[in-house]
């Protein structure tokens, strides 16, 4: 039994080690992986992300000159489907980050574990369409945001104020778990279509759980400190106009911090307008407007 324990220790000993090792070397190699190319400077980085162990693949894009900059952070979709995560392309919502680097910001958009190439565990799991967790999956996926966020504030091109969170789906979703941030260090969120559950069981217009879903909003909004702009388009058959509104007032009863749109109708499907070419044409308008009424600070002015 001695001899038992003894090797044990020695195996959870080695394991730690290795572990250790593993984990500095992950964020020995963060940062810049390769040149600068097109469009925008676009530029590959690794980024840290809640799992110590794991570093996060991201797309960088940047303003011509040194900075510093204001930081727009871009959160991607999810699903809970195991093999569509694996398949993910890198995320990079080229007429959303185009837009934004046009208007003075640095825009990142890190891939979070669980999907693509960056791979590893699905931290933001929501588990069973009638058990669903949300509130839990959208604190995972701002624990995700605020890695990759705290990184580059560190970076000498970018700013300390000014910046903002960009979330479509999901990554909105985790965006509104992080409204209770100071809103001095985040001056505006921008939600597009925010939820998770959407096309229960793969049909459109149905949610896992809406009510949990509304009741996890409502808990996002308790301590809302950071401006919301939350918008949906008129065809999105994923989180509708009609849940999104319920779901907006009653992350309202926090305090007011909701800015609620619903866009016109964007393809086939309005859900993917955040991440389209050409969405741009819809949300523009919309953001430029938010923009002159301050409501999300224009990093040309500054």
């Amino acid at each position: 039994m001695q001899l038992f324990k003894a090797l044990f220790a020695l195996v959870a000993l080695v394991t730690l080690a290795f572990a250790g090792i593993h984990g500095a070397q992950a964020q020995a190699g963060l940062g810049a992986q390769g040149a600068e190319g097109e469009p925008a400077r676009k530029q590959q980085w690794l980024v840290p992300s809640p799992d110590g162990d794991l570093a996060a693949h991201a797309l960088l894009f940047r303003p011509p000159g040194d900075g510093p900059f204001p930081l727009a952070v871009i959160a991607h979709a999810s699903t809970q489907n195991v093999l569509r995560r694996a398949q993910t392309p890198q995320p990079e919502y080229r007429a959303l980050t185009a837009y934004l680097v046009a208007r003075g910001y640095a825009v990142l958009v890190p891939e979070r574990p669980g999907h693509g190439a960056t791979g590893g565990k699905y931290l933001e799991d929501q588990g069973g369409c009638d058990e669903a967790n949300y509130s839990r999956s959208g604190y995972a996926t701002a624990d995700s945001i605020k890695a990759a966020l705290d990184y580059l504030l560190g970076q000498h091109f970018v700013r300390h104020d000014g910046t903002i969170i960009v979330g479509h789906s999901a990554g909105a979703w985790g965006a509104l778990a992080m409204a209770g941030e100071d809103p001095k260090l985040i001056s505006a969120i921008i939600a597009f279509a925010p939820g998770r559950g959407g096309h229960a069981n793969d049909a459109p217009n149905q949610v896992c759980a809406p009510h949990t879903l509304i009741a996890s909003a409502r808990e996002f909004g308790d301590e809302a400190r950071v401006p919301v702009i939350w918008l949906v388009a008129g065809n999105d058959s994923y989180f509708s106009p009609d849940i999104s509104k319920q779901m907006a007032d009653a992350f309202r009863t926090g305090g007011d911090k909701v800015d609620f749109r619903v866009l016109p109708a964007f393809g086939g499907e309005g859900h993917w307008l955040a991440e389209s070419d050409g969405g741009e044409k819809v949300f523009g308008p919309v953001l430029d407007a938010a923009i002159k009424a301050g409501a999300v600070k224009s990093a040309k002015k500054k």
